[in-house]
């Protein structure tokens, strides 16, 4: 399966396309910086839908579908919101009419222009905003709190499958609220989610923060994160939850009539996590074996491979490999049997273990005899003979015991690549060899975008748990009141 698959250590961006495009999870398409997600890929996708689609309606938010074309002039309501897109809008600018007549009796086909030009949906806050200006008119109907599943354009020059495409698929969540309490309220109840679901699904440990002025989305007052550190030692943004304050609310008057009889604007938040998750999954956990996946978003989580020298033998042991796939699935275990003839054990031991299935059950005549499966996990890849008996708890005892090492694992390298730096002259040497660097920083954005120039290096977080700590800024050499989270990013 990987005998042309690049090493981590060799080139790691060439690993990581490789695994992509080898695991069938996704390639690139016809349209430039466009991907196509295969089957494999969008299967994992289906199960981060899922479980983050559950945590949201466990929290009173319903799904809901807007536009992909937003007007040109919507944009350009929210002054630091059309700043924040203009360069990464895809425009409508004409139609094509068929058959059209020209006057003359003649038909043609035409181009006609658009009497306003249409925005490619970038980020819905727009769009959606006009459309609750129709549906608040009182404290009664608050607080609002919407979902959207869809899929968004950002015209990318430089683009990399799962991490950065032109075309993305999103969730984004709007919500409107009567006070600003609320509303913060909200922001971070769906920080906790998002941060949830990265260590509880995915495995993968994250920093909970506050991003900078430079780094806040575009329109927000104050944009909160989920920050992971992938195996190269970069930072990659999970998640965002924005308070949005009343700045939209003002840009397209939606107002409601309080318990007071006084006509105030709402507040709102908005918030999202895009198929970049993919690129975190893979990457956090994967090695030069291929694919690791955790078992909770494992389409297969288990599969069942007969090892046969005929088809009596194989009509034998398939018996037996079906019930124990029978009673996997009745755990709720996804399972495939795997007896196609057209490929041998070995080659299809490889193939799951390339894609990441959590467990292999290998099956065979002699473990017909002593009533035994061998097992191997894909995280460690280590053997183990089991006896059949109870194997469908033996076997959910494992996935769990795969799901936490992954995290630990996962978290013992975080740890490991995080800096405590003091002078800029350590900074420049520490943020070359990668990780999460903790530094004092004056506060100024000045200061954050000259140690971008200089080093690629951003503010990736400033957590939530921080602790205060007098200081000296390592760029400026000015007081600082707390360390910060730099790193080089995704």
């Amino acid at each position: 399966m990987a005998k042309d698959f690049s090493t981590r250590a060799e080139n790691y961006a060439q690993w990581y396309n490789d695994l992509v495009i080898k695991a069938d999870l996704a390639e690139n398409s016809a349209v430039r910086g466009c991907m196509v997600i295969k089957p494999y890929g969008y299967a994992i996708w289906e199960k981060m839908q899922a479980a983050l689609d559950k945590m949201f309606k466990d929290t009173g938010h319903s799904n809901a579908y807007f536009p992909l074309f937003i007007p040109k002039s919507f944009l350009s309501k929210e002054a630091d919101h059309v700043e924040g897109f203009a360069k990464e809008c895809a425009v409508v600018t004409h139609y094509r009419l068929k058959n059209a007549d020209d006057g003359k009796g003649i038909v043609v086909d035409e181009d006609a222009k658009l009497e306003e030009e249409l925005i490619i949906r970038p980020t819905s806050e727009t769009i959606i905003w006009d459309t609750y200006r129709n549906w608040i008119q009182s404290y009664r109907d608050l607080p609002l709190l919407i979902n959207q599943w869809a899929n968004v354009v950002r015209w990318e020059m430089r683009t990399r499958l799962f991490l950065r495409t032109a075309e993305f698929l999103w969730q984004e969540g709007h919500t409107a609220h009567s006070t600003k309490e609320e509303a913060i309220e909200e922001t971070l109840k769906i920080l906790d989610i998002y941060a949830d679901f990265a260590e509880k699904w995915m495995a993968v440990p994250v920093l909970k923060g506050l991003k900078s002025a430079n780094e806040r989305f575009a329109g927000a007052v104050d944009t909160y994160c989920i920050e992971a550190l992938m195996q190269d030692g970069k930072a990659l943004q999970a998640g965002t939850s924005h308070f949005l304050g009343q700045n939209f609310a003002k840009a397209f008057d939606v107002k409601f009539l309080s318990k007071d009889n006084q006509l105030e604007y709402v507040w709102a938040t908005s918030w999202g996590v895009s198929t970049r998750l993919m690129g975190a999954l893979i990457m956090a956990h994967s090695d030069d074996n291929g694919l690791v996946l955790p078992p909770k978003l494992a389409p297969i989580q288990v599969v069942i491979v007969p090892i046969y020298k005929n088809y009596g033998q194989l009509n034998e042991i398939s018996i037996k490999a079906n019930e124990i796939k029978n009673s996997l699935i009745a755990k709720g275990i996804s399972v495939k049997y795997d007896d196609r003839d057209t490929q041998k054990p070995g080659w299809k031991f490889s193939e799951y273990e390339f894609k990441g299935v959590p467990v292999r059950l290998a099956i065979g005549p002699r473990d017909l005899e002593n009533g035994t499966v061998e097992v191997a996990r894909r995280d460690t890849l280590e053997k183990e003979i089991y006896q059949i008996t109870d194997i469908e708890n033996k076997v959910i005892h494992l996935l769990d015991q795969i799901q936490v090492n992954l995290y630990h694992k996962a978290y013992a390298f975080r740890e490991e690549n995080t800096y405590r730096v003091d002078t800029w002259d350590d900074f420049k040497v520490q943020i070359e060899k990668g990780g999460f660097i903790l530094a004092h920083w004056d506060g100024t954005s000045e200061t954050e975008l000259k140690i971008k120039d200089e080093t690629k290096a951003t503010i990736r977080t400033i957590p939530l748990d921080n602790k205060q700590e007098v200081g000296f800024c390592v760029y400026s050499g000015r007081p600082s009141k707390e360390r910060v989270v730099f790193a080089k990013a995704y």
